[in-house]
């Protein structure tokens, strides 16, 4: 089952392991310059309101409805990363208007390890965009459906879903039990990065950005695709989110530049853990900043390059070294 507590959604199997959960939830971050340099991470600055499309049924588009799942404000050419907290190994799978984020490919229920297209946590401990090369993805930015700039309409053609779209599967229990519960294998650490006229809104690529997106260590077979849940997030621009739900939205963030230039850190992660390679499909797609320029529409707000000045370093389980005494 899916149950939505605090603005994030918790994915339990109970049926395979008592601890088999995990949690997802969606931050608000700063839109990254788009001018095809490298960023490091940028902050996590609060979650996201979700709300139950069932708790507004009655003012939401008949398609909504039929897809059930959550929805979420957020203004055009926002950014957002998705941020994942689990003890319990899950292998979970996210597509953008039905794009798979990691492959590229069209959306389909189950796993592929013929290209990886999902990641696996709690080793993955965030996804800020779209996989488009080794160690670079492009940021996750919002766009109205039916302008062109959007992953779905760039690779299908077509304006037909937007919003994103998750699928979690648990560890199988025999192969948690064999790695986890008989052995004194430490469980990995997560942490955390928090210190227009449709009502529909899909994801396009942003700026691009340091991050790796890890390979499978356990194998497709570990993964109990016999018991997943899914869920469909939708995407309400910010005035109709204040009409289905009568709750202003948040306040709009702060941009990069006015960000870096009050000395706020931005963000590095190392791992060990091979990377995979980006999607050709993904890499192919034009930025958000260059799509404005190509359709004539002049250049992209608040895109101005910045130079972080003050970058921390996040290790996998914050090790302590033991050096010299």
């Amino acid at each position: 089952m899916i149950e939505l507590m605090n603005n994030e959604l918790t994915f339990r199997f109970p049926e395979v392991h008592e601890e088999a959960e995990c949690s997802i939830d969606f931050q608000r971050t700063l839109r990254i310059p788009d001018d095809n340099r490298a960023y490091p991470l940028p902050p996590g600055l609060g979650r996201f309101p979700v709300e139950h499309v069932d708790d507004f049924a009655s003012n939401l588009p008949d398609t909504w409805r039929t897809h059930g799942g959550v929805f979420i404000p957020m203004y055009q050419s926002e950014a957002l990363w998705i941020n994942f907290n689990a003890d319990y190994p899950c292998a979970v799978k996210i597509a953008a208007g039905k794009i798979n984020a990691v492959s590229g490919k069209p959306w389909s229920n189950g796993l592929s390890a013929d290209s990886q297209d999902y990641v696996v946590i709690p080793e993955q401990p965030w996804l800020d965009g779209f996989n488009v090369s080794e160690g670079l993805i492009r940021q996750f930015v919002a766009m109205p459906l039916g302008e062109g700039f959007t992953a779905e309409e760039q690779i299908t053609g077509m304006a037909e879903h937007g919003g994103l779209q998750i699928i979690a599967y648990p560890m199988k229990h025999d192969v948690y039990v064999k790695r986890f519960e008989r052995s004194l294998i430490e469980e990995p650490v997560l942490y955390s990065k928090v210190e227009s006229r449709s009502p529909d809104m899909g994801l396009a690529p942003g700026g691009l950005m340091r991050q790796e997106i890890y390979e499978d260590e356990y194998g497709i077979d570990a993964w109990d695709q016999n018991n997943g849940f899914r869920c469909f997030i939708h995407l309400a621009n910010s005035r109709q989110y204040q009409m289905i739900t009568g709750h202003q939205p948040p306040h709009k963030p702060v941009t990069a530049r006015d960000y870096t230039e009050a000395g706020l850190p931005w963000f590095d992660y190392y791992d060990d853990s091979k990377a995979l390679a980006g999607s050709n499909t993904l890499g192919g797609l034009t930025s958000v900043g260059a799509k404005v320029i190509q359709t004539g529409q002049g250049l992209l707000p608040d895109n101005e390059p910045v130079q972080p000045k003050t970058v921390k370093i996040i290790r996998k389980g914050n090790v302590v070294r033991d050096g010299k005494f």
